[in-house]
């Protein structure tokens, strides 16, 4: 019995030592697969950019970024990067507000709608605008008929940019708004909050981790956008002609030094932005994003109502604090963006 006991018992722990062994094989493989698509799709164009970039000299670089042309393209970038990051922020919090707390018909088909730019080709969205905004368009002869000009001009150029970094602010704050609930806005109400003080204090704590995501992506999305702004500007030089047309042109005209110079600029612009966002939630730390708690409304002292008559909260002694639980903030890859920005600019540095 003991015999067979002891055979049994070196039988199942070959058979563990079997499955461990393989269990390792497959964590390793899939470890190497995924360390080696990086490097593929990321690590390489990356480098031949700098490389590329190196080859031709510190002093060639800084000619590159400081002609006119250069300053130019990303001056206009940062205005209109700024401009749609303001625009998308506001409008995207006040519908992501309207989409978790009201129900109306239709509200299913606006939604869906609001995913129409990750579905239609920039180039698409491109001549859409066109139509609509171009000499003799749809609404653009009326704007002809003012003497506004809305394609091939900076305005036109700032509505392509809205449409494709359109989703990016709403989609990352509409579920933390759908799980964080109305309750402690409730809440907020009974102790005396009015609208606004609602949403700063109670609304504004639970989405701003989900908000910065948000901006960080439109950010990203802005400096690395080309399709539909290529169609819209016309890519004039020293008028319409962003950082990623610059790039464009200057690749076009067998000119690589300055467009390794500006790829490599925008790139570790990027990088920065990213890992700005990244510094930040780990100083934060992880608790804080997993569950957000809101104290209401305590000013120094503990236990604190809102006065009606003021905007100052005023102690109320012996009431207890009520806590608002924040939903958890979802988890997101930040560089998703800085990596399209690569993927675009893969083919300089591979020469193709």
């Amino acid at each position: 019995m003991i015999t067979r006991h002891k055979s049994n018992l070196i039988f199942v722990n070959a058979i563990r030592q079997k499955k461990i062994i393989k269990e390792n094989i497959v964590k390793w493989l899939l470890i190497i697969f995924v360390l080696l698509w990086f490097f593929i799709l990321i690590l390489f164009p990356l480098g031949g950019i700098i490389k590329e970039t190196v080859k031709n000299g510190l002093a060639t670089f800084v000619t590159s970024i400081s002609s006119p042309a250069s300053l130019h393209s990303f001056l206009l970038t940062f205005i209109i990067t700024v401009i749609a990051v303001i625009i998308n922020t506001l409008l995207g919090v006040i519908l992501a507000i309207v989409f978790s707390r009201y129900h109306f018909k239709g509200k299913l088909l606006l939604e869906s709608l609001i995913d129409l730019p990750f579905a239609v080709s920039p180039v698409v969205a491109g001549f859409m605008f066109i139509i609509l905004f171009g000499p003799g368009g749809w609404i653009g002869s009326w704007f002809e008929s003012v003497n506004i000009k809305i394609i091939y001009a900076l305005p036109g150029m700032i509505i392509a940019t809205l449409f494709v970094t359109f989703p990016f602010v709403v989609r990352e704050i509409l579920p933390t708004l759908r799980e964080f609930g109305r309750e402690p806005e409730e809440a907020a109400a009974t102790l005396g909050a009015d609208g606004w003080q609602s949403f700063w204090l109670v609304t504004l704590p639970s989405i701003k981790w989900g908000l910065t995501y948000g901006i960080t992506l439109t950010i990203a999305r802005s400096i690395g956008e080309f399709g539909a702004v290529l169609v819209v500007s016309g890519a004039i030089i020293n008028k319409t002609q962003t950082a990623t047309l610059h790039i464009h042109h200057q690749f076009s005209d067998l000119n690589y030094a300055g467009a390794f110079s500006a790829a490599l600029v925008l790139a570790i612009f990027s990088f920065a932005i990213l890992t700005l966002i990244q510094y930040i939630y780990k100083k934060r730390g992880s608790n804080n994003l997993e569950s957000l708690s809101v104290k209401s409304f305590s000013g120094r002292s503990r236990g604190a109502v809102f006065s009606k008559r003021g905007r100052r909260p005023h102690p109320i002694h012996g009431q207890s604090d009520a806590v608002l639980s924040g939903a958890p903030v979802q988890k997101l890859v930040f560089f998703a963006c800085f990596f399209k920005i690569l993927i675009k600019t893969a083919p300089l540095a591979t020469g193709c």
